[in-house]
């Protein structure tokens, strides 16, 4: 089966010349196979303000695409993926402690997302906060969100645990690997741990607000759940490489995609730090990225030795355009888009929720695309998270996501706010506090100094809170749990537990 390039091609040029007419930030499509780059496209501005071009070789920030790359590293140094974190880091709480390294790359192993956790308890994403600010919070965490081996959660907490532990293993910072590792094949990968490092030519990450585009912001410490930055070029070589197995990547892709195992024995489509899928009749692989003011994503078809890199420093989705592009070059349809009943969907009980639009899906926070999988269901891309649903009825859906059976509801609009819920709140672990108004407002510790938001109710003792902070937005859980506490719950930590104050 011959690729289609001249196809691929003229897809990736109509994404470029879009953002060139927009006169707004940019991005670049580069086409690869085992050999290196075959097409390189490329529009819009890498800085508005400096009216810089954006180009195949602009450094951009690559953001969770590059996670993969410490998995490579911690598999040519030969650490043992079924050993507990706690061999290695042994001043974490008993319950991550216990999680096996593969668990926690291939987000199996139930780790709260360490951002999630700050946001909920009102430190924003643009807090600067270092590595040892961050580790300390996942030193202080009571519990686990699931039992290891329940369920897919995409969690960062895991990648940044392994970069610790792969940097006592050989003594010197992840940022000297990642340039080693590069530069073996020529080519410019760097980790600058803080945003204010340089990165010469480093492409401005933008965000839409209203009509107007803004700087995005992260403050957190950059790591290797996806802190590397470099060119479009840069990251279809490495990956040309990768397909071809060459020098240090020798057999790499194989162990990355290697099946992992639920605890049932059935497969995750997560593998470590890359995504398995299906393009028509064809296996492919892949992984997104994103970072406030940037998105990306690389898809891959091993068997045709063939992929696409999307890098953009614009706040909008990556993989439709990247599948656009890889489906053109494998000559397959794209995925039919999904018809699903649009609103709100709760469980039966606990935290677990979903909002549809016709052909997308938030799962509890966890956004993915929806296509018709050609027998009647709905299923996931997926960029991340594998779902799988048949409706049941005109208000209701089933099936797996993220390897558990969910069954979900339809929220009726008239749903009243529960009684229960009203008051004030704390956590004794954290402290953190919320207060739950009779009038369906919380006020809640985002960011420091608080914030009221209005609660959607759902049924069964439970709301949903609205937090927006830039470009991006949370909405966590509140749910009373058997004991007549307050949890709050989003899809990447569920750790708080509060009391009831006074």
């Amino acid at each position: 089966m011959a690729a289609h390039w001249t196809e691929a091609a003229a897809r990736a040029a109509d994404i470029a010349a879009a953002w060139d007419r927009e006169v707004g930030p940019g991005g670049a499509v580069v086409l690869f196979d085992r050999d290196g780059v075959r097409e390189a496209f490329a529009g819009g501005f890498a800085s508005i303000e400096h009216g810089l071009a954006f180009t195949p070789a602009t450094p951009n920030r690559f953001a969770s695409i590059s996670k993969h790359v410490l998995a490579v590293a911690l598999l040519r140094e030969g650490v043992p993926l079924d050993a507990p974190l706690g061999r290695w880091l042994p001043e974490l709480p008993e319950p991550l402690a216990e999680v096996e390294l593969g668990r926690a790359l291939d987000m199996t192993g139930g780790l709260p997302d360490m951002m999630e956790a700050f946001w909920q308890q009102g430190a924003p994403y643009t807090a600067t906060l270092s590595a040892d600010e961050i580790y300390a919070l996942a030193c202080r965490f009571p519990s686990l969100s699931a039992p290891p081996g329940t369920e897919m959660a995409y969690s960062n907490t895991g990648w940044r645990l392994g970069q610790r532990i792969l940097e006592k293993l050989t003594g010197k910072p992840y940022g000297e690997t990642v340039a080693a590792l590069s530069g073996e094949f020529g080519l410019s990968f760097r980790l600058p741990y803080d945003g204010v490092e340089i990165v010469p030519g480093l492409a401005t990450g933008y965000w839409r607000d209203g009509a107007a585009w803004r700087r995005g912001h992260y403050g957190f410490h950059f790591s290797a759940s996806g802190g590397i930055a470099g060119s479009a070029a840069d990251l279809a070589g490495w990956f040309s490489a990768l397909l071809a197995g060459r020098g240090p990547l020798a057999g790499m892709r194989e162990r990355l995609t290697a099946p992992r195992h639920f605890g049932d024995g059935s497969e995750s489509v997560y593998r470590l730090g890359l995504v398995c899928s299906r393009l028509g009749g064809i296996d492919i692989i892949g992984h997104g990225g994103s970072l406030p003011g940037y998105r990306n994503h690389a898809l891959m078809a091993p068997a045709l030795g063939v992929g696409v890199v999307v890098l953009t420093n614009r706040e909008e989705e990556a993989l439709w355009p990247a599948l656009t592009v890889l489906a053109a070059l494998l000559g397959e349809p794209l995925p039919t888009a999904a018809e699903a009943p649009t609103g709100l969907f709760a469980s039966e009980e606990g935290p677990f929720w979903a909002e549809l639009t016709a052909d997308s899906i938030s799962f509890m926070g966890g956004y993915e695309r929806l296509v018709a999988d050609g027998e009647g269901g709905l299923r996931s891309l997926p960029a991340y998270l594998d779902i799988r649903l048949r409706r049941e009825g005109a208000d209701g859906l089933a099936g797996l996501i993220g390897g558990v059976r969910r069954s979900l509801r339809r929220v009726p609009a008239d749903t009243p706010l529960d009684a229960r819920l009203i008051g004030r709140w704390r956590d004794p672990h954290f402290g953190t506090e919320i207060a739950i108004r009779p009038d369906g407002a919380a006020l809640w510790p985002w960011p420091a100094g608080g914030t009221a938001t209005r609660l959607t109710p759902l049924p069964n003792g439970r709301a949903l809170a609205d937090l927006a902070h830039g470009p991006w937005r949370a909405r966590p859980c509140l749910w009373l749990d058997s004991t007549g506490g307050l949890r709050v719950a989003g899809h990447r930590a569920r750790i708080l537990q509060m009391e009831r104050v006074g």
